[in-house]
Order: C-alpha cells, then structure tokens, then sequence
C-alpha cells in the first residue's frame, strides 16, 4: 500500500517519494522486485539532491545493480 502512495508523490515530483519508491523497487515491497526501476527512481530523486538517493544510485553504478557498471559515474 506505501508503495502506491509513493508513486502518486513520486509522479508528482517529490524527490523523497522518488527515493523511497527507489527503495521499494529495490527490496520488492510492495511491488515486484526491479532494480532497473529502483535506478529510475533513485535517478529522478539524486537529480533533486537527495543525498540518499545519490548514495544508493553511485553504489549502484559501482556494483553494476540494476544499471551497467560505471566506476566513473559511481
């Protein structure tokens, strides 16, 4: 149920629902599991400036999680 709030927030713009519908993608709560997505999200939050959301997305690009691996970009 978290997960659809989230969305609706996130569709509009919030950059904490962005992350926490990142975090939701990444861990399968609430929806099925996708790390591409949790990628999208945690993207369209760090764009904002969550610190949270740029933490999780560079260890994502550092491990290859969801997105090509891209130390530079980690």
């Amino acid at each position: 149920k978290a997960a659809q709030w989230y969305r609706k927030a996130a569709d509009q713009g919030y950059a904490d629902a962005q992350f926490n519908l990142g975090v939701s993608y990444h861990n399968g709560d609430g929806v099925a599991q996708d790390l591409q997505k949790a990628a999208q999200w945690y993207r369209k939050a760090a764009d904002q400036g969550n610190a949270n959301a740029q933490f999780n997305l560079g260890v994502k690009y550092a491990n290859g999680d969801g997105v090509a691996q891209d130390l530079q970009k980690a």
